[in-house]
């Protein structure tokens, strides 16, 4: 991560922050179930909210309800979600479902799938989501700073029959690019970041907080359930003296494994399971390492001084139902290379589609820095890079040929990892964003089940913004 000038100290916004209990984040009290509709209201507008205490002035923002991360979206699989969105900024807006494999007129894409939300207007999504699973929303027009801004937050569709637990607790992750005066360093077009690993912030928060506790009982089973939803940000935590298990990445469940360490990249998410094992009265960090110059501590474990509430773990399982996705037939698909370039310091290894070279001043002198399939995108609409029928296998063979790292996030649809790196996947693994180190292939399979016009783009913004996006068609 580069130095940056206006780096707020580490020292002084901890000091200024007090430690705060980590609580699950709540539905906004406006929200009513109303037989099998729950609807809720967000309104996308500029705010002022407290990141860090005196001296240190609030922190001006764009957020759904005055809040950063939005308020907590909540149903239950097969429960209809209806959610009016009011635009209260200067700009038109729009609200993506990531993750959610729901109809193609409600996956939130100005002029893409529907009209852009004008300032000062309203829009109703009405959806009823398939799938159970960890999920988010944020605005996907002008992403790069109304995301960055704060215009985010979780989505949970519950299982019919959940495992058996003592707590839930949903963690957003992210990081800002804030100025000593703890504001946002409007510097949305830095050459640096187009061309690179994407704008990374000075300050990381979890659930728009600092310097944060997590209080337990000795013996507690808790479900964490882990969003990054930072802007180019690769997560890597690490609980100290806790084996977390993983049972679900991107909202699909997966068979049960321990790790050492959770890692995300941006978009990305998982479900854990902690035992909380150890006893009354010990403290532990929860640690950020992906960044291993800057380790940085994300929480801590504070264990109640009080009798275990168990003597052993709880036994009940926490292997989680598998939602209902088509399982591609790998006898008869549609193939295709997907090649990822440009970017600084990156080999060019394709010619374009006129038959030129094209290296990265062939992209600059288009005002972008990254291609897909040799072409950069200008807008969220333009002709489809591949057009499918509906109900085939689609493989693709993603390639990065960059000496950057890309999350490739695919819009209306969860696909299977054939292959990464050269090797197939320990287990099962469904997602619908995938990380990319430089130089790396992955191979990827999904049922084109969803008709429409759809994205698939970077998740790290700044390389959307700059070129890294694409629609395919599913016929």
């Amino acid at each position: 991560m580069r130095d940056d000038p206006t780096q707020l100290t580490r020292r002084g916004f901890i000091a200024g922050t007090a430690a705060m209990s980590l609580a699950p984040l709540l539905p906004w009290s406006t929200a009513e179930a109303v037989g099998t509709t729950r609807s809720y209201e967000l309104e996308a507008r500029p705010t002022s909210v407290r990141l860090a205490k005196a001296p240190f002035p609030e922190t001006r923002l764009w957020c759904y309800n005055g809040s950063t991360p939005g308020p907590e979206l909540r149903i239950k699989r097969g429960e209809t979600l209806r959610v009016v969105v009011r635009n209260a900024l200067e700009e038109f807006t729009g609200v993506h479902w990531h993750g959610l494999r729901i109809g193609n007129e409600m996956d939130g894409v100005a002029f893409l799938t529907q009209p852009p939300i004008e300032p000062g207007e309203t829009y109703t999504y009405e959806f009823t989501p398939p799938d159970a699973g960890t999920f988010w929303y944020h605005s996907h027009e002008n992403a790069l700073v109304q995301q960055d801004m704060g215009l985010f937050g979780p989505l949970i569709v519950e299982e019919e029959s959940p495992p058996r637990v003592d707590r839930e607790l949903v963690w957003v992750l992210d990081d800002w690019r804030l100025d000593e005066t703890a504001q946002v360093v409007r510097d949305f077009d830095s050459v640096v970041d187009y061309s690179r690993s994407g704008r990374l912030g000075n300050t990381v928060t979890l659930n728009g907080r600092l310097d944060n506790v997590l209080r337990v009982r000795a013996g507690e089973r808790v479900r964490l359930r882990l969003i990054n939803s930072a802007n180019a940000r690769i997560f890597q935590l690490r609980f100290q003296a806790h084996q977390p298990t993983v049972i679900a990445l991107d909202g699909q469940p997966v068979t049960p494994f321990q790790t050492a360490a959770v890692t995300l990249a941006p978009a990305q998410r998982a479900d854990l399971m902690l035992d909380m094992s150890e006893r009354p009265g010990e403290r532990f960090l929860v640690l950020d390492t992906f960044y291993g110059q800057s380790p940085f501590r994300l929480a801590e474990i504070v264990y109640e001084d009080a009798s275990p509430l168990r003597e052993s773990p709880l036994d009940a399982p926490i292997r989680l139902a598998d939602n209902v996705i088509a399982v591609p037939d790998l006898s008869n698909p549609l193939r295709k290379d997907v090649i990822l370039e440009g970017g600084d310091l990156s080999l060019q290894r394709r010619r374009g589609s006129e038959g030129q070279q094209r290296g990265l001043s062939g992209l600059l002198l288009n005002g972008k820095f990254w291609a897909i399939c040799g072409v950069s995108a200008f807008r969220q609409v333009m002709p489809p890079f591949v057009t499918v029928e509906r109900g085939r296998t689609v493989i693709w063979t993603l390639k990065n040929w960059t000496a950057w790292p890309h999350t490739m996030h695919t819009h209306g649809h969860t696909f299977q990892v054939l292959a990464q790196a050269g090797r197939a996947p320990e287990r099962r693994t469904l997602l619908d964003t995938i990380w990319l180190n430089p130089e790396e292939e992955a191979t990827i399979a999904f049922v084109a089940d969803n008709p429409g016009d759809w994205l698939f783009h970077c998740h790290m913004l700044s390389h959307a913004h700059a070129g890294m996006l694409a629609t395919f068609r599913v016929s």
